[in-house]
């Protein structure tokens, strides 16, 4: 679908007509599937009723046959099928904008618009606000009894509500009417004694209860309101409820007689202290008769209260807006709840809660009601009620800079901007008779003097081409006579009916119409499948017999036509398999598979030397390839690695490079080869523009004669100092045991080495012997043997 672009901020009003002619159209999309066919398709007024997206087929020679059904598909499908533009039905959408008949606060003021079933379009209406607007203010005054102090504050506001109002306004007109209630039971005391004076119990004079009485027209004349005032006295009436909203829809559509300017902004103050009466509750009174919206006023009293029931919100809410008027509620603070649900419900109303209705608290709610009502911009639009389930609507605002959009408004705007609202209409389906149709939509700024009217035109009728033959009906079997030989002849064709079925056989068949339709008039009808389209001149192709990929009819990538695949961009195989796309094969460094191999319906095809994986690199076996390339190599080394040297080329197999640096790239393997000269050449083997080549590094690693017994001798030396240390490391841990074993057997104590607890000694032995020397003679030796506890000192 194609979006409208959306304007946000300050237009210039020299663009005003280029912003107003954009609109949208549902744009043509070839979803998948078939949206358009459908065996009940049978005329192109039925094609088109499926959406805006389908076309029909008026070509004669269509699909030689096929069902009607057939004619009505996609643009695209049926162009595919070989029928041209010139021979498709479409859906129009067209939408044309009157730019010479703009107003000064609206525009445009006439757009046409022309929709097919399932179609919409889009239009820019641009509201202007301007500043000091003249302000026409009706005041419509319960006169109940309980408003008789309310009433006496009434008579010093005109005069101080115009001074006020010269702030905001150029020109202030002011009108005044009072209601109380239908002046029927139970609403009023119907003893005649209380008719004429609801107050006689009071000894009060009192004015008879009504639903409205016009008092006073809109006039510039302070002096004259403020008289009429002051004349005015209360009634009264049985129940809480009054007719405030009867009374409201007579000073809304009694134009001529309330005064309303067309040029002015209308404010109608309903000042109250009880709620009101709503439809239905009429019924109460035995009046079932619905309000008919029009004016009833006959000497400026409203003569259809007795006769019709109250009227309802939403009739309410109708003539207000029609009428451009603004609705003002002065209410009490004790029915400021049940009047709030209420405004809710009526465009471009406002709520003011007043303690007592004083001066300065009237005055002060009329100018914020005036400056509140101003500054909120808001759209509505009215379809005919006879076509309302038909057709659908939307509207976005664009608000100015500084301003809230909230739905189908603009909050906050200011004196001499504009709001711009895309109102878009929408056409859900025809009328049940099928034909054309016109419907006239208002779209309405809420509030103002100033809307634009809409003229939908539907168009449900096909006319197909210049001819005006859609094709759309089958020709009906052929009429003829018959012969003396019993054979049925049609004059015009000049066939018999024998003869006519070999037209409707091919050549070497022997069944009509390849066994998938009836020979009719010598010409193949073909039979309908829920499987898809069969046609041709002899029923022998269809559009269900291609290859399927992954369950789908041509993989879900592409179009059936005669048998075979007509592939989506980016696609081609026999079931549309295959596709062309590169991205999947692209290797990091921008090559196609590394360079080894072929993008193929988008995977890589490896070229068989090895290589592997989903970009061809990953090579297991790669490491022969270095083994394969040493002669080569070793030729090059040994001629000192000169680059032109063709003696080589004989041993060589692919093309040889020198390069004076070391080999770069992670992707290659790197190979080494070891030379008789004990020096080591690294060399790899690449594969550039499809054409192998061999990369050596001319800067070779070489060890000389002397570095190597450096070598050996360091290694020797670090050996030996290795053990030395090792050896003294030992000698110091065993010297250190054995002080601290010599250590233990001086203090009596036994170092237990790790052996079993019962070789430990537990008692101390010692043999003592004892000698006496003298008498010389006879010398005497005895020995004693001690045992004493370990631990016991010896004494």
């Amino acid at each position: 679908m194609t979006s409208c672009p959306r304007t946000h901020g300050r237009v210039p009003l020299s663009l005003l007509l280029g912003l107003l002619v954009s609109f949208c159209a549902e744009a043509e999309v070839s979803p998948p599937g078939k949206v358009c066919w459908s065996p009940g398709v049978t005329s192109c007024t039925q094609c088109l009723g499926r959406g805006p997206q389908c076309s029909w087929c008026f070509k004669e020679d269509f699909l030689d046959g096929a069902a009607l059904s057939q004619r009505c598909d996609l643009q695209a499908n049926l162009l595919s099928r070989g029928c041209g533009a010139e021979f498709t039905e479409r859906s129009k959408v067209r939408v044309e904008v009157d730019a010479t008949t703009g107003g000064t606060q609206v525009s445009p003021q006439d757009v046409s618009v022309t929709l097919t079933p399932g179609s919409d379009a889009s239009f820019m209406v641009a509201v202007k606000q301007l500043p000091r607007y003249p302000l026409d203010l009706y005041y419509l005054v319960d006169v109940s009894a309980s408003m008789q102090e309310n009433l006496d504050h009434l008579k010093t506001v005109g005069v101080a509500l115009s001074l006020r109002m010269t702030e905001h306004s150029s020109d202030l007109w002011l009108g005044f009417g009072s209601f109380v209630d239908k002046p029927v039971s139970p609403y009023i005391n119907v003893h005649p004694t209380k008719i004429n004076n609801p107050c006689s119990d009071y000894e009060i004079r009192c004015r008879p209860a009504h639903g409205f009485h016009h008092v006073l027209s809109l006039s510039g004349n302070m002096s004259q309101f403020t008289r009429v005032i002051k004349r005015q006295r209360i009634s009264g009436n049985m129940d809480t409820p009054e007719g405030g909203l009867d009374a409201m829809l007579q000073a809304a559509v009694c134009q001529k007689a309330v005064g309303w300017r067309p040029e002015a902004k209308r404010l109608l103050l309903l000042m109250t202290d009880q709620p009101s009466h709503l439809a239905l509750d009429s019924r109460l009174a035995g009046i079932v008769v619905p309000h008919d919206g029009l004016c009833h006023l006959e000497d400026n009293i409203y003569s259809g209260s007795t006769r019709m029931d109250h009227p309802s919100l939403g009739q309410l809410s109708d003539k207000l807006l029609q009428n451009h008027i603004h609705a003002i509620f002065a209410v009490e603070k004790q029915q400021y709840q049940w009047y709030q649900e209420l405004v809710r419900l009526l465009p471009a109303s406002y709520l003011g809660k007043i303690g007592f209705f004083q001066s300065p608290n009237l005055i002060d709610l009329v100018v914020d009601a005036y400056k509140s009502l101003l500054a909120e911009v808001s759209l509505s639009v009215s379809v005919d009620d006879r076509a309302f389930s038909r057709y659908w609507t939307s509207v976005s605002p664009i608000c100015p800079n500084g301003s809230a959009a909230n739905n189908h408004s603009c909050s906050g705007v200011q004196p001499n901007q504009t709001v711009y609202f895309k109102v878009t209409i929408g056409l859900h389906s025809c009328p049940d008779h099928g034909a054309d149709e016109d419907v006239e939509v208002m779209v309405r700024p809420v509030g103002y003097n100033e809307s634009t009217r809409v003229r939908v035109h539907s168009k449900c009728h096909c006319s197909c081409g210049p001819t005006g033959s859609c094709r759309d009906s089958q020709q009906s079997p052929c009429a003829g006579t018959s012969d003396g030989a019993g054979l049925e002849r049609w004059p015009h064709q000049g066939l018999f009916r024998n003869e006519s079925k070999w037209r409707c056989r091919a050549d070497g068949s022997e069944v009509d119409c390849s066994g998938r339709g009836v020979c009719e008039c010598g010409r193949c009808v073909c039979e309908q499948s829920r499987l898809g389209a069969v046609y041709g001149k002899y029923c022998q192709v269809d559009d269900f017999s291609c290859p399927y990929g992954g369950g789908l009819l041509c993989g879900g990538r592409g179009m059936c036509v005669s048998g075979e695949c007509v592939c989506e961009d980016g696609w081609t195989g026999d079931s549309c398999g295959c596709s062309l796309a590169v991205a999947t094969c692209q290797s990091p460094d921008g090559s196609l598979c590394s360079g080894r191999g072929k993008c193929v319906c988008g995977r890589c095809v490896c070229d068989g030397r090895g290589y592997s994986g989903d970009l061809c690199d990953r090579c297991p076996a790669c490491q022969s390839s270095c083994q394969s390339n040493w002669k080569c190599v070793d030729c090059h080394v040994s001629r000192g690695l000169t680059q032109n040297e063709k003696h080589c080329n004989r041993t060589c197999g692919s093309d040889v490079i020198h390069i004076n640096a070391r080999l770069t790239g992670s992707r290659e393997l790197h190979c080494m080869y070891v030379g008789d000269d004990s020096c080591r050449y690294w060399f790899q083997s690449r594969l550039e523009s499809g054409r192998e080549q061999l990369h050596i590094s001319t800067r070779a690693e070489c060890a000389s004669g002397g570095r190597v017994l450096g070598t050996f001798l360091s290694v020797c030396a670090l050996t030996v100092l290795c053990g030395l240390v090792v050896v003294a490391v030992s000698r110091l841990l065993l010297q250190k045991r054995g002080r601290s074993l010599e250590g233990a057997t001086q203090d009596g104590a036994y170092l237990c080495t790790g052996k079993e607890l019962s070789y430990i000694p537990t008692s101390n032995e010692k043999t003592v012997t004892y000698r006496r020397e003298p008498p010389p003679d006879h010398a005497v030796e005895m020995t004693v043997h001690v045992k004493m506890p370990l631990g016991e000192p010896w004494q």
